[in-house]
């Protein structure tokens, strides 16, 4: 079994062993200052804020990093057009500010930007009405970019007539139209942008250990002291002592909060989200579309050789960790889109289909839509910091705000004075040599023997860290293998995601490290024994348990498609919990 030595930022098998040493004090370090439970975008920003604001930082996710809302959202980086008609100015330059750092500093590896059709429908009023809210939307990015040291990052909006929308898009109904207008947003891989903020934290000093449940809260008195902890993996039980714990559970705070004896300072709504994923050829377009539906909006967005086509946005209140997509919710979405196409799309044409969980603050009786995409931090009792709300490209925001809450605490227990957050500064693993490794595409596609196009591939996932990869492909030659099933991805791939980006199972690796899971029309079942045969080789699993990782995978792509046949929420969670996580 082969593992690579303990280099900070690389969250391999050893380094998972060493984190939860660490933590528990095993190691012989003392208490934290900051725990952070939960590992997705918000509690990997957490993490990352607090290490290089200098405190000892450590990290606690029951499931994978990003195993919850952060690996199944629009993989939009965006302002938010609907939270500028709510007339949400201060939420939507806030989330502009954030995409431009995003792109031009902080990720330009991961976010990338993606144009989009705005359709008009109405004559006279509609277009000089959303000309001047596009207007204002790209002023508000211009001036947030000046925070990252230029502009925006992305082109100005245009408008269209009707025989422009047709050139661009000839599979849009133009005819229904007036007209477009053309804008830009940005898009990025959610769960790779949610790992790389992780490895980010690990390699400047923070333990992180994902599969790792927290069971209860250790108290003095009132203070929230630390946690006790299951370590699923292994089957024994921890003790993690911190001068402050942070929850970052998104949808299951009410839980955690019930479970500290907290006094209802928070209350998340869970709201579905559905999307669908189909191939790029079934709709002919060179850019997305975005129009509004009776509910909420339709995104149609490019994903490299597919679409997503979403969303729903329903409340949900049964099974949090496997929310289910019902035949109501794929019909929804194809009758929308079908309305804006010329030839339609039917339940064949998907790929694809995943549900994510929005953690929302509830207001008094709004329906989930209309609900504020606003973060709130409290502190229920001594020791304990919360944070909910929000959304994935204002994470970092959130991340700032709890860590200035925690500062708090800290200063009261410990007299320790921090300094101000740093991580609109701290780019993220792989944006540094990125410009470099791209302009060497050719160089490095004659060098390591693969196709340009493949190297292309590697750099929007892996970045400057491209070289990684490179040098796995040249140890092993037959790593620089296409993998069967998904030949869009490598071999490589799969061995790094266990090596060095903290996969444990078959389900990491084919549904967030990669996207087989969505991007396959069999749903990753052809590649399923190849990738479990290759991580065999680097987490030591016998014959028998590569059989069980497999097996369970069959099982849940097989629990998935049966909810998605069933008419009702109800249903449709009763049919996907067949098969839960694998321990």
């Amino acid at each position: 079994m082969s593992q690579p030595p303990l280099t900070p930022g690389v969250l391999g098998p050893a380094a998972r062993d060493a984190a939860l040493a660490a933590m528990s004090g095993a190691a012989g370090e003392a208490e934290l200052d900051v725990l952070v439970v939960g590992g997705g975008v918000v509690g990997a920003g957490v993490a990352l804020d607090a290490v290089t604001r200098g405190l000892s930082t450590g990290l606690l996710e029951q499931r994978d990093l990003a195993s919850g809302t952060s690996s199944r959202s629009s993989k939009l980086i965006h302002g938010g057009l609907r939270y500028l008609e709510m007339m949400d100015f201060a939420l939507v330059r806030e989330a502009l500010t954030e995409r431009g750092l995003l792109l031009t500093r902080l990720a330009p590896h991961l976010v990338r930007p993606v144009p989009f059709l705005y359709p008009l429908t109405h004559k006279g009023w509609e277009r000089p009405y959303v000309g001047a809210g596009l207007a204002l939307y790209d002023g508000m990015a211009a001036v947030g970019g000046m925070k990252a040291g230029g502009g925006s990052g992305l082109p100005r909006h245009r408008h269209l007539t009707r025989r422009g929308v047709a050139r661009i898009a000839p599979d849009f109904r133009s005819e229904t139209v007036s007209g477009a207008i053309k804008y830009y947003d940005c898009q990025v891989d959610d769960a790779r942008l949610v790992t790389t903020i992780a490895r980010t934290a690990a390699r400047h000093g923070a333990h992180v250990a994902t599969r790792v449940r927290v069971t209860g809260f250790l108290r003095e008195g009132e203070r929230v002291v630390g946690v006790t902890a299951r370590d699923l993996e292994h089957g024994r039980d921890l003790e993690v002592r911190a001068r402050v714990v942070v929850n970052a559970a998104g949808v299951w705070t009410d839980e955690i909060q019930e479970m500290v004896g907290g006094r209802g300072a928070l209350h998340v709504q869970a709201s579905k989200g559905v999307h669908l994923v189909v191939p790029r050829d079934r709709i002919r377009s060179d850019s997305g579309f975005i129009v509004r539906t009776e509910t909420s909006v339709l995104f149609v967005i490019p994903w490299g050789r597919h679409w997503i086509i979403g969303t729903t946005d329903t409340d949900w209140n049964l099974d949090k960790a496997h929310p289910a997509a019902s035949k109501a919710d794929i019909d929804y979405i194809l009758t929308h889109v079908n309305a804006i196409l010329r030839e339609p799309l039917d339940h064949e044409d998907v790929e694809g289909v995943y549900a994510g969980l929005r953690p929302l603050l509830a207001g008094e009786s709004e329906p989930s839509s209309k609900i504020s995409r606003e973060h709130t931090v409290v502190t229920p009792v001594p020791g304990l910091v919360m944070i909910a709300g929000g959304k994935l490209t204002t994470y970092r925001v959130m991340a700032k705000d709890a860590v200035d809450a925690a500062a708090h605490s800290l200063r009261a227990i410990a007299n320790l004075s921090l300094r101000e957050s740093i991580t609109d500064k701290v780019r993220l693993l792989g944006a540094d040599a990125y410009e470099t490794r791209a302009n060497q595409r050719v160089l490095l596609a004659r060098r390591s023997g693969l196709h340009v196009a493949r190297i292309d591939h590697l750099l929007g996932r892996y970045g400057g860290l491209v070289d990684d990869i490179l040098d796995l492909v040249a140890e092993r030659r037959s790593l620089g293998a296409p993998l069967q099933g998904a030949e869009d991805y490598l071999a490589a791939e799969v061995v790094y995601a266990v090596t060095h980006e903290g996969a444990r199972h078959l389900d990491d690796v084919l549904t967030r490290r990669t996207r087989i899971s969505i991007e396959t029309f069999d749903r990753g079942v052809t590649a399923a024994p190849c990738a479990a045969r290759l991580m065999a080789a680097e987490l030591g699993w016998s014959t028998e348990t590569v059989r069980e990782e497999v097996d369970h995978y069959l099982r849940r792509v097989e629990a998935e498609r049966q909810s998605q046949l069933m008419p009702t929420d109800q249903e449709a969670d009763e049919a996907r919990i067949q098969v839960t996580d694998i321990v």
